[in-house]
């Protein structure tokens, strides 16, 4: 079987973007871990289905499936990509358009600068919609690591995440912990881990270990989670910018009950062909 794709990237969390609408899509796992591979198939951190859609009132379905195989709810640096990818094919010339994902809808929107805004829904705090192993709701959470505690914020932007804070990401135990923290008992569903600097209350730096890929040069729904964790702590403002190692990010969150907007770039890196 021959699949066409499309290789693509939003500060370097790349994808390979593939047009399920006019191809048919029943790919195994092991062909999703294929596809991924970065030696024997076409490399990439995700990749993102384009389907037709599925949800009352969208324009599309969208899919995310990890390097490892495993079908996750969000990737907001995928979204911008997913937006970018049906303007180019000619599959939508909306500026704003309605997707459907696992974890609900989202708003698409092409800005005039050629970036691209996700509205990413409001955030997740209760543990048990994380889901996150807590008896309450808390700011932050003590959570054991090998005999050693560490305060972490438990928030979901559709898929969950960790925030940890750290006095400089450059030398933070991203490869060291993430992991663990990625399996850890108390996130049934597994977690991102996001370890933020805060440099000032406009802006921060992060690194994110993703759950089923590892660490990434840039996570959008981790941005979001982190910038939404420092508000709640009093340490950021409403309008953050984020400095992720492939590049900055835009969140803006005005109050606990509105959404999350998330605007950066989106860049088509190449088109192939892949048989499997």
């Amino acid at each position: 079987m021959k699949l066409s794709f499309t290789k693509m990237h939003g500060l370097g969390n790349d994808f390979v973007v593939i047009d399920a609408i006019h191809q048919n899509i029943a790919l195994t796992d092991d062909q999703y871990r294929h596809i991924a591979d970065r030696r024997f198939g076409v490399g990439c951190d995700q990749i993102l289905l384009v389907e037709s859609p599925k949800l009352p009132d969208t324009d599309f379905h969208y899919r995310i499936i990890n390097a490892d195989g495993s079908e996750v709810e969000a990737c907001g640096n995928g979204a911008r990509c997913f937006a970018r990818f049906v303007r180019e094919k000619d599959l939508s010339n909306e500026t704003t358009i309605s997707v459907g994902t696992l974890a609900g809808p989202i708003t698409l929107k092409h800005l005039k600068d050629g970036l691209v805004e996700v509205d990413m829904g409001v955030p997740v705090m209760e543990p048990e919609r994380i889901p996150f192993i807590a008896p309450e709701r808390s700011l932050t959470y003590p959570l054991e690591i090998d005999g050693v505690t560490h305060e972490i914020s438990a928030i979901s932007m559709g898929n969950p995440h960790a925030v940890l804070r750290v006095p400089d990401v450059t030398d933070a135990p991203v490869e060291q912990l993430g992991p663990i923290i990625e399996r850890h008992e108390r996130f049934p569903q597994r977690v991102n881990a996001g370890f933020m600097q805060i440099d000032n209350p406009s802006e921060i730096h992060l690194r994110v270990f993703e759950r089923g890929t590892g660490e990434t040069l840039a996570c959008g729904t981790g941005a979001c989670a982190a910038v939404v964790a420092g508000v709640l702590l009093g340490q950021l403002n409403s309008v953050v910018q984020v400095h992720l190692p492939g590049g900055d990010l835009v969140i803006e969150w005005p109050a606990e009950d509105h959404s999350v907007l998330m605007s950066g770039e989106a860049d088509t890196v190449y088109e192939g062909i892949i048989e499997l």
